[in-house]
């Protein structure tokens, strides 16, 4: 609904029934608003007022101010999804207006949109996932291994320019391996991006080490070079540098490999690179997750390409990827019968799973291409925004996937502004989300070493205004015109 939509419901109490009759019948949202003068809600008028109009013998052209006092039940605009849906069950109503401080109505909340839910980023199956899963179903492998897992792992290795994978049950179950394959031990030391998804970082307790957040750079949204170079030079005057550098590719973006590589090289510390959210990415002309020593891929739902649940171990190392391998089926020694002279991980992906991971990765390319056309039309869209939002953006000799459209609200009141974004959205079913709440700001690592960007805090500063915009490849036009629609609203742009 736009904004002159919203205002064409908006009637005074003035109006005849027979122009309230044609304002309902052209509108077509089963509602009007009746207005004082002062722009306060005086009630609602429905069909079901004018039919019981109509059986009292008023005439048409009667006033609505003439029809019986009726008290509307509305929300406010602070109120939540879960608030306005209550009322709508409690009163078996189709609509809810929603008031401001003043009595003000500003928007309204409809019982049919929450049957048609816009989710942020949703699975896109096709067709090639379809022969994969029936040639398991019928050759009866089931159980996780198998030769779907064996030509997932082949492809998405030659697909990413990287020598061998390993596919595992999750991304994190991928860090969580990759941690031990760098030898991380219980007391040591691992820096990580602090402005990221908590998966990359609870591997780091599962060893028992230490994580120190890094701060993003505002060119990217990730790791800050500046900041880590400060942090390695922390760490060498305390005598403990790290075991490893976990650099977290954010929202379908690499981070600037030209200047965190060689920082990681010059204090000889092996970088582990977080591509969870940039399958698909490319920096420098190279694929994202194929910079460190290892690099680690998500196949969660959400992601733009998803097995459901899974994920992948890449490296050039040979070695470590079998070592993953063992390691991932719970360190079974090669043996007839069942030995074990070390601890290992139920973390190996099913045969099913791979299946449809193969028909997704077919059409990888096509999926990085839809959603940055989503981005580009929601740029489009959002033309005539004032100059304080801003877009993620997307650095010089980068190709962003675009997996999420994100942008931030800057100035005193971005925090206040993003939060009234959200809920005008959340209201009108359409799933949007703030950007991550920086690791260095969770309560499960208070007290954590972190090293901030040079300017300040960039990944709070993000946190603290950031949206997150549905961004699915499979997102139709109706679709993205109906969350561009209550964008504008919400920032008060019609």
């Amino acid at each position: 609904m736009t904004a002159d939509e919203f205002k064409a419901l908006c009637v005074p109490a003035t109006t005849t029934l027979r122009e309230a009759l044609a304002t309902l019948d052209r509108t077509a949202r089963g509602v009007l608003l009746v207005l004082h003068p002062d722009g306060r809600l005086r009630r609602t008028l429905t069909d079901g007022d004018l039919r019981r109009a109509a059986l009292d013998h008023v005439s048409e052209s009667a006033a609505i101010a003439e029809l019986p006092q009726q008290p509307p039940i509305t929300i406010t605009s602070a109120d939540s999804l879960a608030a306005g849906v209550a009322l709508l069950d409690r009163h078996q109503i189709d609509h809810v207006p929603v008031l401001d401080a003043g009595g003000r109505p500003v928007d309204v909340m409809f019982r049919r949109d929450l049957t048609q839910r816009i989710w942020l980023s949703s699975p896109h199956l096709g067709e090639e996932e379809t022969a994969f899963v029936e040639d398991a179903f019928r050759t009866n492998w089931i159980a996780p291994l198998g030769p779907h897992v064996d030509g997932f792992e082949r492809e998405l290795a030659a697909h990413v320019g990287v020598g061998h994978a390993a596919a595992v049950s999750s991304g994190t179950a991928a860090i969580h391996l990759a941690l031990l394959l760098l030898g991380v031990k219980p007391g040591d030391t691992v820096f990580c991006s602090s402005l990221t998804f908590v998966g990359s970082c609870n591997p780091i307790v599962y060893c028992g080490a230490r994580p120190v957040f890094i701060d993003s750079e505002p060119q990217s949204w990730n790791m800050s070079p500046a900041a880590l170079e400060r942090a390695f030079q922390w760490a060498k005057r305390e005598g403990r540098l790290p075991r490893c550098v976990i650099v977290v590719n954010l929202y379908g973006q690499s981070a600037d490999m030209d200047a965190i590589v060689p920082l990681c090289e010059r204090y000889g510390v092996p970088l582990l690179e977080d591509a969870a959210e940039s399958l698909g990415a490319r920096y420098r002309g190279r694929a994202s997750g194929g910079f460190g020593r290892i690099g680690v891929y998500s196949f969660n739902g959400n992601k733009i390409i998803t097995t459901s649940g899974g994920g992948m171990l890449v490296a050039d190392d040979a070695a470590l990827v079998e070592r993953a391998r063992k390691l991932a089926t719970q360190a079974r020694e090669p043996a007839p019968h069942y030995e074990h002279v070390e601890v290992g991980f139920n973390y190996r992906m099913s045969n099913v799973l791979a299946g449809i991971g193969r028909g997704q990765l077919k059409v990888l390319e096509q999926r990085v291409d839809q959603r940055r056309r989503v981005f580009e039309t929601y740029r489009t869209a959002l033309a005539d925004a004032p100059g304080y939002l801003e877009w993620m953006p997307e650095p010089e000799g980068s190709r962003s996937t675009r997996w999420l459209t994100c942008f931030v609200l800057r100035g005193a009141d971005g925090a206040h502004r993003r939060d009234l974004v959200l809920r005008a959205l959340e209201r009108h079913a359409i799933e949007a989300r703030p950007v991550w709440k920086p690791m260095h700001l969770q309560p499960l690592f208070a007290g954590a070493p972190y090293f901030a960007h040079d300017t300040g805090d960039v990944s709070a500063a993000l946190f603290e205004s950031g949206v997150c915009l549905p961004s699915g490849s499979n997102l139709t036009p109706a679709q993205q015109d109906r969350v561009i629609e209550q964008l504008r609203r919400a920032l008060a742009l019609d």
